[in-house]
């Protein structure tokens, strides 16, 4: 059989890129005569950068500001034949750069500074297409620091002309109110509710700016509250959102590798109802369906540290499986303490289920 591995990062625990080897390397040990080929996806979050570049481009380190404003070495990815830059916010301003847990403090503080300084080098190299990952940000500036970095919004404006946005995200919440980017996500980032209101009123000031800079109102855009309002920032910078899990297929081929594998395992950290709205499992889920070395589709297999989908829901969703790390593991803190090396046990676990196919 042909295999084809794509699994989505694990959350904190594992990225795309190491998921795919450890998922491979389970299987390969029930199944050695099986064809693998690997194929790490991303959303848009942390990892997309990395996803990307295992397939083509030149990785680029650049010195920039972090959330907090020490400096961190951010990684974005060029490729030259497109003259297309892609640029993953979380490198720059991601949660795992503040240092510790995130408090109201940092929720406040943490801006977007190092993602346009991000933006100012792929211009300064010569990129005409910018693609721009959002997530895992600390972030809910409102793309306040990005713009400040890129010489604030008219010179924002004046250097991005010309240059085609792709805001990359499966974030389709707007920029304010009860299912904005502060009510949302800003807990997630630290924020109390006092700090919520807070950052509600910040970005429903700046939000005047941002219509302003894009001539309509960007506010109740798909995706204007991704990363903390990052998005507004970009679609009024002349953006448009694209599926995060999409632009990694198109970019990847993937569509190809579907059509010519006989099963496709996929996975991420937590298989939930939110999965089967966008995100990579889903996407992959569809793209097989229809495809696949049969020409009848292929079937997926989800791998994931928990599930939490019931087998009812799971079947509904045309899924041919879901197991957990958590189940071969025993626990919850030894699954994502020993993530890859559960991971590897569960592979080989699955595959030798399907051994007599």
């Amino acid at each position: 059989m042909r295999i084809l591995i794509a699994p989505d990062s694990f959350g904190d625990t594992m990225s795309a890129v190491v998921a795919s080897v450890a998922i491979s390397r389970g299987w390969a040990a029930a199944r050695p005569d099986d064809t693998l080929v690997l194929a790490p996806q991303s959303d848009g979050g942390p990892g997309f950068v990395d996803v990307l570049a295992s397939r083509f481009g030149e990785i680029v380190a650049e010195d920039v500001h972090g959330p907090l404003g020490a400096g961190v070495t951010a990684h974005w990815l060029f490729d030259d034949a497109s003259s297309t830059a892609y640029v993953e916010c979380a490198q720059a301003c991601g949660l795992h750069q503040l240092g510790g847990r995130p408090t109201p403090r940092t929720a406040v503080a943490a801006t977007t500074h190092g993602v346009g300084e991000l933006v100012a080098a792929a211009l300064a190299r010569g990129a005409r297409h910018l693609v721009v990952g959002l997530g895992g940000s600390s972030t809910t500036d409102g793309g306040a620091g990005l713009v400040d970095a890129l010489g604030g919004p008219a010179r924002a404006r004046e250097r991005l002309a010309g240059v085609e946005i792709v805001v990359a995200s499966d974030v389709e919440n707007p920029l304010l109110g009860s299912l904005g980017a502060a009510a949302v996500f800003g807990p997630q980032k630290g924020a109390d509710p006092e700090t919520v209101e807070l950052l509600e009123k910040r970005l429903t000031d700046w939000s005047v700016t941002l219509n302003e800079l894009a001539g309509r109102d960007v506010t109740a855009d798909a995706g204007a509250g991704a990363a903390g309002g990052l998005g507004a920032a970009l679609l009024a910078l002349g953006g448009s959102r694209v599926s995060g899990a999409t632009v990694v297929a198109d970019a990847t081929d993937l569509i190809a590798d579907v059509a010519a594998a006989d099963l496709v395992i996929t996975g991420e950290g937590r298989f939930d109802s939110q999965t089967l709205r966008g995100k990579v499992v889903s996407a992959l889920h569809n793209a097989a369906s229809t495809s696949g070395a049969s020409g009848a589709g292929a079937q997926t297999v989800v791998l994931a540290g928990q599930v939490t989908l019931s087998p009812a829901e799971i079947a509904e969703a045309g899924i041919a499986g879901a197991h957990a790390i958590v189940d071969v593991a025993g626990s919850v803190e030894v699954a994502m303490d020993d993530a890859e090396n559960q991971l590897v046990r569960l592979a080989e676990k699955v595959a030798g289920s399907v051994a007599g196919r």
